[in-house]
């Protein structure tokens, strides 16, 4: 303790670099507590993975506050900084997109306080590691598990619509490039009734899109919403046009409402990131370079492709790994 306070002092007077003291500081001397940083807890998907990285912060014995940008980067910006101001001793980051992140980093490394991006990724900047869903190939198993249903239905010539996370961020590009690859390995021709990219991502913002594409295409047969809330505001636009049943939607990411939804066929597929796993391989990363070791670059975590056919199957695994035990 002596010794912590002397250090603490030297730094104070700005002569730590001339002591040659600060060689027996570890990399994360500051605290022991750890910052989640997520776009918005609002939606489930970050929650769970918040939840995932608290499980693994709690369990070393450090504390966990996850701060809400509220998807909004300069929002992201205030709290990393109010984060680094109290010297925390590792920060977990899911940027609001990409083109954002770069900023929190240069940030954060120029305090020496190591950061792990969990999804969404960035375009430049140095981190510890990068924790990622294979977006692309999960998307792709939705388009084939879509165009599959409705091959069989005979609609592989009509319309299908997207409603796209942020295609700023680099998770966005893969899901539409994964989910477009799928549709036409799948054998579905027809044309893409129109892209609209979420600001708010919730459902009621998902419903007006929805609103707008059918009435643009009325013969719309097929809707791919990329994350889980807003694709509940797709099925009640769908309801509001009295075309239950005309339209087939197919989602990404899951919450518990989507298990009866998937078992009733109302969605025929949703392409399921394991977000609490993921927080949970984020925090141990971020352990594991706190501890003096190397964790790899980029991890990657599988999406399980769930569908109407396989629901009863998966659901032991969807329940802990994607819906961080919260369902029954």
């Amino acid at each position: 303790m002596l010794k912590r306070n002397f250090i603490k002092a030297l730094a104070a007077f700005g002569l730590l670099a001339t002591t040659g003291l600060s060689s027996t500081l570890p990399a994360a001397a500051q605290s022991k507590e750890i910052v989640y940083l997520t776009p918005g807890l609002d939606l489930p998907f970050w929650r769970y993975l918040s939840k995932g990285v608290e499980s693994v912060a709690k369990e070393k014995g450090y504390g966990f506050q996850a701060l809400d940008s509220r998807n909004n980067a300069q929002t992201q910006l205030q709290n990393a900084q109010d984060a680094i101001a109290r010297d925390v001793a590792g920060i977990v980051i899911s940027p609001t997109d990409s083109s954002t992140a770069p900023s929190v980093l240069q940030l954060a490394a120029s305090k020496n306080i190591p950061v792990v991006i969990a999804d969404i990724g960035t375009n430049e900047g140095e981190y510890v590691s990068f924790i990622i869903s294979d977006n692309y190939e999960g998307a792709k198993g939705v388009g084939e598990a879509l165009a599959e249903a409705m091959k069989e239905k005979g609609w592989e010539g009509d319309s299908v619509g997207i409603v796209a996370i942020s295609q700023a961020r680099k998770n966005g590009q893969a899901r539409t490039k994964g989910f477009k690859d799928g549709l036409k390995e799948g054998g579905v021709t027809g044309e893409e009734a129109g892209l609209q990219q979420m600001q708010s991502y919730t459902a009621d913002e998902t419903f007006r899109f929805v609103q707008d594409m059918q009435t643009a295409n009325p013969e719309m047969r097929g809707l791919f919403v990329q994350t889980d809330q807003p694709a509940i505001g797709a099925l009640r636009a769908i309801k509001a046009a009295r075309r239950q049943g005309e339209v087939l939607v197919a989602a990404f990411d899951g919450i518990p409402d989507f298990v009866d939804l998937l078992k009733s066929g109302d969605i025929v597929a949703s392409g399921m990131q394991q977000p609490y796993l993921m927080g949970q391989k984020s925090a141990e990363a971020l352990f594991e370079h706190l501890d003096g070791g190397t964790p790899e670059k980029e991890i990657t975590v599988p999406i399980l492709v769930v569908t109407s056919k396989n629901i009863d199957e998966v659901l032991p695994t969807v329940k802990e790994t994607v819906f961080a035990n919260e369902m029954e």
